[in-house]
């Protein structure tokens, strides 16, 4: 059954190797269900049912994605657009997550029309690849900041804005160490690394006294308290379309990117050939839907993806096991609900010395792409929030490509995100 269903001898693979692939794809991305609900529990969400939408979520994603495009590729809540939810649509703006969640809900929506339409490809044609290598380091410099803050490390300060915190403080040093073990274990190329350091830290705080331990496996909480609890109507008010947009720009550059990278990998994508990029791309965006209802910020591929690539999986079925792992992670809430914040702060602070390496991809030789890029990215961190970095980023790429003499370079999907951006700043400045 599995062979007829997934191809398995048509992809050169068998189902020891996709389940090892599963295994390993889901070893290298489970630590989001430790980050996911810390992050989105300062929202005044339930932290444990936040975590049940994560492993729910997760699940559905890469089920649906093992099922309909027949890829490799695990899905789960993504990292940046989590702290976006967070930081910046509710902590910042001071909306409710409530609303957070029905503006993730209408991006979903959007995001499958422009898969359907084919407006998507254009979209993505049209956005400079430097602005969009920019957005994925600023998104980086942005969970780095969160994490920093979060450890202890980095703290306010009224003269210089930012300081350096205590690093002998026990959560500090903790979190310090966290990174390292991270760090090291990623270097000597061992599976999980991110996930082995939360566990390693939150044990060693266990140790110390600093967290509760009360067990690790029990009957999964509710999730009652975030399920069909979107405020679609409240999405809607004035000076949310930003953030809907916001949503839309980075789900579709996440996903498109992703996708098209581990698909490169596993030989999906063969030149001049037909491929399941548009059914994977349509798995994608009713994981986002499905998210939104059931609780949780926008699901995403993941390009830890290409760890189980790399272990041989070729078809559905290492997303699949990835799926079904998840759904099991749902009876380790007790250990979920014991990591803290300085545990999974070094994740954030390692994802994000990760995304920066985008920084390489911008034409630095190019003033109007160098320029556009570097306020992109700069502005996301220290604005705390990621809608007006790529707002800088895309309003000044027009405006300096206009006064250099070169707007006939700019596609017209990025005078569109220009403009959009520049009407949200004149009629809602707040």
């Amino acid at each position: 059954m599995l062979e007829q269903f997934f191809k398995l001898r048509e992809h050169g693979t068998t189902v020891r190797t996709e389940v090892l692939a599963g295994l390993t794809t889901f070893l290298t991305m489970s630590y989001i269900i430790f980050v996911n609900p810390d992050i989105l529990s300062t929202t005044g969400m339930d932290k444990n049912a936040v975590f049940v939408a994560t492993c729910l979520a997760a699940a559905l994603g890469s089920i649906v994605m093992a099922l309909v495009a027949n890829w490799p590729i695990g899905m789960a809540p993504g990292m940046g657009l989590n702290a976006f939810f967070a930081f910046t649509v509710v902590g910042a703006m001071g909306f409710t997550w409530q609303q957070a969640l029905g503006a993730v809900f209408i991006s979903g929506i959007i995001f499958l029309l422009l898969t359907v339409t084919g407006a998507r490809r254009w979209l993505v044609e049209g956005i400079p690849h430097s602005l969009r290598s920019a957005i994925a380091a600023g998104i980086g410099m942005f969970l780095g900041l969160i994490g920093l803050k979060t450890a202890g490390i980095v703290v306010g300060n009224e003269a210089t804005l930012v300081a350096l915190g205590d690093v002998t403080a026990t959560t500090t040093w903790m979190a310090i160490l966290g990174f390292f073990i991270i760090a090291g274990l990623d270097a000597l190329k061992v599976r999980g690394a991110i996930l082995i350091g939360i566990l390693v830290i939150t044990v060693l705080a266990m140790i110390m006294g600093v967290t509760n331990y009360v067990g690790v496996f029990s009957a999964p909480p509710s999730v009652a308290s975030t399920f069909l609890q979107l405020d679609l109507v409240g999405a809607l008010k004035n000076g949310f379309f930003q953030v809907i947009l916001v949503f839309i720009l980075v789900e579709v550059f996440d996903a498109t990117g992703t996708l098209v990278g581990v698909a490169k990998r596993a030989n999906l994508m063969p030149a001049g050939k037909p491929n399941r990029l548009g059914k994977a791309l349509l798995a994608d965006s009713t994981a986002i839907i499905g998210g939104s209802l059931i609780g949780t910020s926008s699901t995403t591929a993941y390009v830890e993806s290409a760890s189980g690539v790399q272990a041989g999986g070729r078809t559905g079925l290492t997303a699949l096991v990835v799926g079904i792992l998840f759904l099991a992670a749902l009876f380790i809430s007790p250990l979920a609900a014991a990591v803290p914040a300085f545990a999974t702060a070094p994740a954030l602070i390692y994802v994000a010395c990760l995304m920066m390496r985008e920084l390489a991809d911008v034409d630095w030789d190019d003033i109007t792409n160098a320029a556009s890029a570097a306020l992109c990215a700069l502005a996301i961190p220290l604005t705390y929030s990621i809608a007006n970095g790529i707002a800088f980023g895309f309003i000044s790429y027009v405006v300096l490509k206009t006064v250099s003499g070169k707007a006939k370079e700019v596609h017209p999907a990025t005078w569109l995100v220009a403009a959009l951006f520049v009407i949200r700043f004149v009629f809602y400045p707040e």
